[in-house]
């Protein structure tokens, strides 16, 4: 753990080597990685945390003050605390937040790896816009349900970008969980909206990338993460062949494999 005058932000570390900071998705905490982690631990000093209002990560954004840089200043203190710079690994909204703190701080990074960020704006700038509806559509449902008292209101979002059944298949520690968490999720939405993602932006990325997502993916979610690619000049991209969104837990060798390739490329 690490201790911030703003409260608390979750740390844990493994293995030995070249340090790679891995950075979870919303509903979840470092220890999302352990499969990945498996495959890596033997070859890389593997450093987690979570994200603001999940595991031990305390929040500090309300929803008058919803902005990804929130999430960006904890991924960089985490980036210091293990020594840094490092190689930089985020899944869904962990890569959103990653992607943040390349555009911030190049730095303290030595790669970035973006596992399906859910980059909606992208959509929106570059005239996607059947696309970026099914975004904003599933958000607001989302919202609605939620608001109207809806408790398994998340389990929408989850089978948006999982397929349908996904929430119900998870154990229920998980469901449980995701539905606790459920306030830091419609935040984590709130900044994902926020965050302005235009062409000349990314452009501006120059930390050597790897852009990956499912092919079983939702098609917003595949077409969000392929501009991205595309808009990055140092990006490569992948896709996961067989894999949805929950990749890190259902392919684990293959996200392990891609992570590593990454890296030693540079």
């Amino acid at each position: 753990m690490i201790a911030d005058p703003r409260g608390p932000i979750d740390y844990d570390e493994t293995g030995e080597g070249p340090t790679i900071v891995l950075v979870p998705g919303s509903c979840s905490t470092g220890a999302a990685w352990r499969p990945v982690i498996a495959q890596l631990r033997d070859r890389f000093r593997c450093v987690t945390t979570s994200l603001l209002g999940y595991g031990g990560s305390a929040e500090r954004r309300s929803r008058h003050d919803a902005d990804i840089a929130h999430e960006a200043e904890i991924v960089e203190a985490v980036i210091r605390h293990s020594g840094g710079p490092v190689h930089l690994v985020g899944h869904s909204f962990g890569g959103l937040s990653a992607l943040a703190v390349a555009m911030r701080d190049p730095r303290l990074l030595l790669s970035l790896t973006i596992l399906e960020a859910p980059a909606a704006e992208v959509l929106r700038e570059t005239g996607e816009d059947r696309l970026y509806g099914e975004f904003r559509a599933m958000t607001a449902a989302y919202v609605g349900s939620y608001a109207a008292g809806q408790a398994h209101a998340i389990e929408r979002m989850i089978d948006f970008y999982g397929g349908a059944g996904t929430f119900q298949g998870w154990p229920q520690r998980v469901r449980d969980y995701a539905v606790a968490t459920t306030p830091a999720n419609l935040l984590d939405w709130t900044c994902a909206f926020g965050f302005a993602l235009t062409p000349s932006l990314l452009a501006n990325v120059t930390t050597p990338t790897l852009v990956a997502w499912g092919d079983n993916s939702h098609p917003a979610a595949r077409r969000a993460n392929q501009l991205l690619g595309q808009h990055m000049p140092m990006a490569a991209v992948a896709e996961i062949s067989g894999a949805a969104h929950f990749m890190i837990a259902t392919h684990p060798k293959q996200v392990a494999d891609l992570i590593a390739r990454h890296i030693h490329s540079r």
